[in-house]
């Protein structure tokens, strides 16, 4: 009960805050059901880079969603500004030179890898993994809004 009301409480004085993505900084990160350390961890991430969509904050605590849809808060200290993207779908897809589906591809990724984000056009993105640096499709990928454009 007390706790409800300060969960009450203290989301009342969230922040809200233009969304953007954001990524882990550490190998492991605590998603609680709260802006405090007192409150519940709803689920621990353990992979260093993991994109989430900010979107309040309060003191040293953000409000995000994970690529999976939690939803809930974690410390400022464990987040990044560093851009990543998850990779979704189903199978492997395609890495490829220049952002159309017809050029040559360096690459292939598989589902659950994370790489870094460098640019997006309309439908596709730049990324890189270790040597691997080219472009693939928005559709295949969490941690961009389908409207973000960007160089």
């Amino acid at each position: 009960m007390i706790a409800a009301f300060l969960l009450a409480a203290s989301l009342a004085q969230a922040a809200p805050v233009a969304p953007h993505y954001v990524s882990q900084r550490a190998n492991q990160a605590y998603l609680r059901e709260g802006p405090g350390y007192a409150y519940r961890v709803l689920w621990v991430y353990r992979h260093k880079g993991t994109p989430f969509r900010e979107s309040a904050g309060y003191d040293i605590w953000r409000r995000v969603t994970a690529p999976d849809g939690a939803v809930g808060w974690m410390s400022m200290e464990m987040l990044s500004d560093s851009r990543t993207v998850l990779v979704t779908g189903k199978g492997r897809t395609q890495i490829r030179k220049e952002a159309s589906p017809d050029a040559k591809m360096v690459g292939q990724a598989d589902p659950g890898a994370v790489l870094k984000l460098k640019a997006c056009t309309e439908e596709a993105c730049r990324v890189a993994s270790g040597d691997v640096d080219g472009w693939i499709p928005k559709s295949r990928i969490w941690g961009v809004d389908a409207n973000e454009v960007f160089k």
